[in-house]
């Protein structure tokens, strides 16, 4: 039997990544990662569970998250496969959404496919253009030759009267590496009915093989063939990138091999277990307060300058602010320093003694804005090594 038990529905649906693995068993049930005592037969409850925990952590008003679902289904009717059902992008927020809502699902999706060891599903409906959709462009973004993505168009039998899209699924138009299948989904009516998975993929199938733009091609169009391709594709893309992992994992193995040899011997109260750690707090704190003054830290603050832009600032433009708030007359001046050559003159040259009473004079007017700006340079300092210090373990 096909079982039916992701929610649908108009609007955002998907509002957490659901992390689904579908894994070939004699017995049929589905089991969640948030409750794994409990074994669902019952695939309606299943839905439920998904919406029950996408509310729990989302609230009931079409809020997100990027914290993930876990959800494995075992059954003899599927091949081993892991898929990530991701949120659609939004560029309106509704409800609860916050404003920013298509830069935080944009970088949800992100952090998913930029992973080299994944397959990427681009999503595209035939009835809009393909070279405007957000899908594509992403993959592009992260996989700008094409090698992980496969795209899926959808919605084929939506199109206007007259035209196909022969030239996209014959990877023409936008050519892919791994190329495009095209696939007839249920519609909301067809849910609402409660029309039968079956049914629908009889009909999806009826739809390739009787239509003239898609008929020549129907053997590699429709979701069971795009189920046989992602399981042969990413068998293909794990052999491809396994060497890489093994190696990267062989690394990692070898750094904690050594880092127990080192705590075979520890004793928690040897004093060069202590200096050791200490030095590394101190470097580690050094390391942070370079990178806040240099501004190449992994965290920028976005609301206020700070640490080296905020120095800066104050050299550039409160400084030089100060010094010409300062009062100066130009006849002042010129009387103060015909008087000194006149008091100390002597020879045939200016004395460079009126030349210091001078400048000695005019040197002192500097003091306040510079001490003021030296104060305000302290002050940051003071605040990035309270930022750096936060950090550091008690």
């Amino acid at each position: 039997p096909r079982r039916d038990f992701l929610p649908r529905g108009s609007g955002i649906v998907t509002r957490r990544p659901l992390i689904l693995q579908l894994i070939f068993s004699k017995t049929e049930y589905a089991e969640f990662l948030h409750c794994k005592s409990k074994k669902f037969t019952d695939f309606d409850e299943v839905r439920q569970e998904i919406e029950a925990e996408t509310d729990r952590v989302t609230g009931t008003n079409k809020g997100i998250s990027p914290v993930p679902i876990n959800l494995r289904v075992y059954s003899p009717h599927v091949l081993n496969l892991t898929l990530i059902d991701l949120p659609g992008i939004t560029k309106v927020p509704v409800g609860d959404q916050p404003q920013d809502i298509e830069y935080q699902i944009r970088e949800m999706i992100l952090q998913f496919i930029s992973r080299e060891s994944s397959l990427i599903l681009a999503v595209t409906p035939a009835n809009m253009d393909l070279a405007n959709s957000d899908a594509l462009k992403m993959a592009k973004e992260v996989d700008p030759q094409g090698l992980r993505t496969i795209g899926v168009i959808t919605k084929l039998d939506l199109m206007d009267e007259g035209t196909d899209a022969r030239d996209v699924l014959e990877n023409k138009l936008l050519p892919l590496r791994r190329g495009y299948i095209g696939v007839v989904n249920r519609s909301q009516k067809d849910i609402d009915g409660k029309k039968d998975i079956r049914a629908a993929l009889a009909a999806e199938r009826k739809f390739f093989l009787s239509h003239p733009a898609y008929r020549h091609m129907a053997d590699r169009m429709g979701t069971p063939h795009l189920q046989k391709v992602l399981n042969q594709q990413l068998t293909n893309h794990i052999r491809e990138t396994l060497p890489a992992l093994r190696s990267k994992l062989q690394s990692q193995l070898l750094s904690l091999e050594k880092e127990v040899e080192e705590y075979k011997n520890f004793r928690p109260d040897d004093p060069t277990r202590k200096t050791k750690a200490l030095l590394q707090m101190v470097q580690q704190f050094g390391v942070d307060f370079e990178k806040r003054i240099e501004g190449s830290g992994d965290q920028v603050d976005t609301l206020e300058l700070s640490g080296g832009a905020r120095i800066n600032r104050i050299f550039h433009e409160r400084f030089p602010f100060e010094l010409v708030k300062m009062e100066f007359d130009e006849k002042d001046l010129r009387r103060e320093i015909s008087y000194a050559i006149k008091n100390i003159h002597t020879g045939l040259f200016t004395p460079d003694l009126a030349f210091e009473a001078i400048v000695k004079k005019q040197v002192v007017k500097l003091k306040e804005p510079c001490l003021k700006c030296v104060d305000l340079v302290i002050q940051e300092l003071i605040n990035t090594v309270r930022q750096c210090t936060s950090k550091v373990p008690p």
